[in-house]
């Protein structure tokens, strides 16, 4: 049987379609795609058995049964906002637990000090994070959003773009005096190249190197320290090591092969009103990354 919560959310759906008859202007006003929404109102006839609207090319229009489902939905409109008026107060505050999932370096260099701000806004707040590579279905796990880093992010989803990076190759001045700079991509089969396990094929535009090193390691900032020793070369997203590039600490080597730029985006369940800690979230990291 379909939970009731996803039925509810479908009939509100149809009741925007109904009053606007159009797809285009409902997705409008409910900030989701024309796609999702047609998606949604085809599954609420498929599980309630009814055919609601007729479509054409041109308009939309209730069916007999759309007409009394439409009606239902009015009266339950005004038990909601009686609902919303009593609990108005309530309704302002902003507390709870906030579950995010993000991969560990966004959450170090980004993630963690925004929740810290957050939390200093909103007292009440609690967080909860999953640093993990793990891609969550949203619509069936209880996190309330998530950060991927991603060329493609689900089409089922909202997604805004947060940060645009690039991977980069760097090593220490010191290693590079030792050993030589590379030059072009090939040079790099002569240098220890430091990597996380199964990730010994580096990407420079159309080209692939498998390279070799010493040590293999699934955690970022371990392969930074190692380079920051002067023991290799390491390739990693450059908001990494944006201060010791900054510094000096680390120079970045071919520079001109490394692949085009990608993102980082804030991901969200396609919902009609997100509880207030959640919106509140959203805006706030939406102020951090403008």
């Amino acid at each position: 049987m379909i939970k009731e919560h996803k039925k509810l959310e479908r009939l509100m759906l149809f009741s925007e379609v109904a009053q606007a008859l159009s797809f285009t202007v409902a997705a409008d006003i409910l900030g989701i795609s024309r796609g999702h929404l047609s998606t949604q109102i085809r599954q609420l006839e498929k599980d309630m058995g009814l055919t609601l609207l007729i479509r054409s090319t041109r308009n939309v229009r209730l069916t007999s049964e759309g007409k009394r489902v439409m009606a239902g939905m009015e009266k339950i409109r005004l038990s909601m906002l009686e609902l919303e008026r009593s609990a108005e107060h309530e309704g302002t505050i902003i507390e709870g637990l906030l579950k995010l999932t993000a991969p560990m370096q966004f959450t170090e260099r980004f993630l963690l000090d925004i929740c810290a701000e957050f939390k200093q806004l909103h007292p009440g707040i609690s967080f909860s994070i999953d640093c993990s590579y793990t891609r969550y279905d949203l619509t069936r796990s209880d996190y309330d959003l998530a950060f991927r880093a991603t060329a493609k992010p689900p089409d089922n989803m909202i997604a805004k773009p947060l940060l645009t990076y690039r991977h980069c190759c760097v090593a220490t001045p010191d290693y590079l005096a030792r050993f030589g700079t590379p030059l072009i991509p090939e040079d790099i089969r002569h240098h220890q190249c430091l990597h996380g396990q199964d990730q010994e094929n580096w990407h420079f535009n159309s080209q692939v190197i498998t390279v070799e090193g010493w040590l293999q390691i699934n955690d970022n900032n371990m392969l930074k320290r190692q380079a920051l020793a002067g023991l290799g070369l390491i390739r990693v997203p450059d908001y990494l090591v944006e201060k010791e590039l900054t510094e000096g600490k680390l120079i970045a080597v071919l520079k001109d092969y490394m692949h085009s730029d990608k993102k980082i985006y804030m991901v969200h369940p396609q919902l009609i009103h997100h509880p207030k800690r959640v919106s509140a979230f959203l805006s706030f990291v939406k102020t951090k990354f403008m």
